[in-house]
């Protein structure tokens, strides 16, 4: 089991309801539905992606996260998951705003572009890093936003989102402290 989606599962308490934002191949909601035997729903805008989630008996919607949730009532997931979508997206803060709506909770699983080995690789060679995290050269990136852990925080903090918490990670253990300097990754669960 992939580690982010280990710490993702712990977060989330048996039997709810769930909604996935750029649930990719389906794999975590997969482990929702089997390891806390929750109602989960993915939305998704890559069709071979979405192929890959009805193979694994997941609900799977084809659509653009970016265009907003409108088809969902407030309040109606306990909790809305963007893990490694939320750099992806157009307009982020829309898309945490409609994810807060229809879910109590929402889970978010960033990349963080400022930890130290991305720093060194800008400092020393002086080009965009490319790491196991952030595998991809500029050109090819799929990630429009680059932010750290400490900028997501400073996000939720401008909009009174709080942070029930946050859990940062570094190859396959959790980082316990530094985390911007240290994580390659955070995950943050977070309300309004």
């Amino acid at each position: 089991m992939r580690i982010d989606h280990k710490y993702i599962l712990e977060m989330i308490e048996p039997n709810s309801r769930v909604l996935d934002l750029g649930c990719g191949d389906g794999e975590l909601l997969s482990l929702v539905m089997k390891e806390k035997n929750c109602r989960a729903a993915g939305i998704e805008i890559d069709e071979k992606a979405i192929y890959k989630c009805v193979e694994r008996g997941v609900t799977v919607s084809h659509g653009d996260i970016d265009s907003g949730l409108a088809d969902y009532s407030d309040k109606r997931f306990d909790y809305v998951i963007l893990n490694e979508s939320l750099q992806e997206v157009l307009d982020p803060e829309k898309v945490i705003t409609e994810a807060l709506r229809v879910g109590k909770k929402a889970i978010v699983g960033i990349p963080n572009f400022c930890n130290l080995n991305a720093r060194l690789q800008i400092f020393f060679l002086g080009r965009v890093p490319v790491t196991e995290s952030l595998p991809y050269k500029w050109y090819n990136t799929p990630n429009l936003r680059f932010l750290s852990i400490k900028d997501f925080r400073d996000f939720c903090a401008e909009r009174s989102i709080s942070v029930e918490r946050e859990c940062a990670i570094a190859g396959q253990k959790e980082i316990l402290f530094a985390h911007n300097l240290l994580s390659d990754i955070a995950i943050f669960l977070i309300h309004k």
